[in-house]
């Protein structure tokens, strides 16, 4: 699990990301990402209904999400901004491992890893 200094968890966050926030994407993922003030980095995960209707199974891909982003977070090498890892479609039918795979393409295209 994500520790919780890493964590984007205000409403008002999210949406200063979303509004402010510069995009990246890739197949399954859409990672957008702002500089903040704090020292440290924070994520918010989106996985919406569209996914899946069910809740357990937009969870399960949140975890994964969220576990191939704490892999990483000692690896970043820009320490202080936010960003949200959206989940498009057909995240549902991706292992844990292409999901990693992706989410490193991401930090790469954004030039944080």
């Amino acid at each position: 699990m994500l520790p919780k200094e890493n964590r984007l968890t205000k409403k008002k966050d999210f949406e200063y990301v979303f509004k402010k926030g510069k995009s990246f994407k890739e197949s399954f993922l859409i990672f957008k990402t702002i500089e903040n003030h704090l020292g440290k980095s924070r994520f918010g995960f989106v996985v919406s209904k569209k996914i899946s209707q069910k809740a357990f199974l937009r969870n399960k891909i949140k975890r994964r999400i969220s576990e191939a982003v704490r892999c990483k977070i000692g690896k970043l090498k820009k320490r202080r901004f936010d960003g949200i890892l959206m989940a498009l479609p057909e995240i549902e039918k991706k292992d844990f491992w292409k999901i990693d795979e992706t989410i490193e393409k991401l930090f790469k295209k954004a030039k944080i890893l």
